[in-house]
C-alpha cells in the first residue's frame, strides 16, 4: 500500500530499505483516487519504532493512504524529541475539526496507575469521545484497549500478580469479518500487568471474538463494529519482547522470561515469529474494511457516525 509520508519521515527510509511503498506529496496528488486518511495517537515512548511497526502492517493494500500523527499536549514527552513532535506530530487542537476513515490508539506504560490518575486522561477522553463521531472505525491496542473498554464501555480492568508476558495462543470465539483468513488459532504477543473485568461485558454492546482459556478474551469488537479491542500486541518486532524483558533485567525487575517466546527459553537462542502473518491479515482487513464502510466525503462521516451513535443509544 503507498503510504503518504512527510518528505524526511525517519520512518520512511526504514521501510524503503523493506520494499514497503512510501509516496512524497507530489506523486500521490497525482493519483486520481480517494486516499484513506488514518490518524495515529501514539501513545508509546520510543514512538519512532511503533510508527515504523504500525505503518508497516497499514502498508498491505493497492489503496493510497494518508497518515497523520497525533500527540498528547498535557504530557512531557521524555523519550522522543521535540523536533521530531513539532515536525511530524499534530496536536488535538489542530484536528479536531477534521475527519478520518481510521484511527488506532496506542497502548502506553501506565497501567498500573487508575485511568483518572493518568496526567493526560482527561484530554484522551476528549481525543476518545470525538473519535466516536469523527472516525469511521478506531481500533485500541493493549492500554489503549483497556481504557477505551472503560470510558466507552464501562469496562474495569484489573490487575495480575506478575506481568503477562509472552506469545499466547488464542482462538476464535465468534467470526467477524475482520478476522477473514485468520486460523481457528493464532498467536500474538502480550505484555501487561492488568486485563479486564469480563463479568462486565454487556454482550448487546461488546463481542469477544477471541480469547485464551488462561487468560480470557484477547480481542473484542462492539456490536455497531465501530470500536476494535486488541489486548495484545500484534504490531511487535521479532525482537520487541525481547528487548523488553532486557530492559526490565536492567532495570531489577522481577519480570520472568516470556512465555512461549525463546527457543529452549534461552536469551540467546533464535526467536521464532509465529504472528507476523496474522497481524498483516489483521490490518489488511480492517483496511478493506474501512475502505468499505467510509463515504468518500471525508466530511459525511460525522453524520454517518451521529446516526450510528443514535441507533445505539436507542438500542442502550
Amino acid at each position: 500500500m503507498p503510504i503518504k509520508l512527510i518528505e524526511n519521515f525517519p520512518a520512511k527510509q526504514v521501510l524503503e530499505t523493506e520494499n514497503i511503498f512510501a509516496i512524497d506529496n507530489e506523486r500521490a496528488a497525482a493519483q486520481d483516487i480517494r486516499p484513506l486518511k488514518l490518524l495515529i495517537l501514539n501513545l508509546m515512548p520510543n514512538k519512532i519504532d511503533t510508527e515504523i511497526q504500525l505503518l508497516r502492517l497499514i502498508s498491505q493494500s493497492p489503496l493510497q493512504i494518508d497518515v497523520d500523527f497525533l500527540k498528547i499536549s498535557s504530557h512531557v514527552h521524555k523519550n522522543t524529541s521535540i523536533d521530531h513532535l513539532a515536525k511530524f506530530y499534530l496536536s488535538f487542537e489542530e484536528i479536531k475539526s477534521s475527519t478520518y476513515d481510521g484511527m488506532i490508539i496506542t497502548g502506553a506504560p501506565v497501567e498500573k496507575l487508575p485511568f483518572e490518575e493518568v496526567n493526560y486522561w482527561q484530554e484522551l477522553v476528549q481525543i476518545m469521545d470525538w473519535s466516536q463521531t469523527n472516525v469511521t472505525s478506531v481500533i485500541h491496542i493493549c492500554w489503549g484497549a483497556q481504557a477505551g473498554l472503560y470510558h466507552h464501555y464501562q469496562v474495569s480492568k484489573t490487575s495480575y500478580d506478575r506481568k503477562l508476558f509472552g506469545i499466547y495462543s488464542q482462538e476464535m470465539k465468534h467470526s467477524h469479518r475482520l478476522f477473514r483468513g485468520f486460523d481457528d488459532c493464532f498467536n500474538a504477543p502480550q505484555s501487561r500487568y492488568t486485563g479486564i473485568n469480563e463479568a462486565q461485558i454487556d454482550s448487546s454492546r461488546l463481542k469477544v471474538i477471541a480469547e485464551n482459556q488462561d487468560i480470557g478474551a484477547t480481542v473484542l469488537v462492539s456490536t455497531d463494529d465501530h470500536d476494535i479491542f486488541l489486548l495484545g500486541h500484534f504490531e511487535y518486532d521479532t525482537n520487541s519482547l525481547q528487548q523488553e524483558y532486557l530492559r526490565d533485567q536492567e532495570k531489577g525487575l522481577d519480570t520472568a522470561l516470556p512465555h512461549n517466546y525463546f527457543t529452549d527459553d534461552c536469551v540467546d537462542q533464535r526467536v521464532v515469529n509465529t504472528w507476523r502473518g496474522h497481524a498483516h491479515l489483521l490490518y489488511h482487513n480492517w483496511l478493506n474494511d474501512v475502505y468499505q464502510l467510509t463515504p468518500y466525503k471525508l466530511e459525511a462521516i460525522i453524520d454517518e457516525q451521529q446516526k450510528r451513535l443514535n441507533s445505539r443509544k436507542k438500542r442502550d
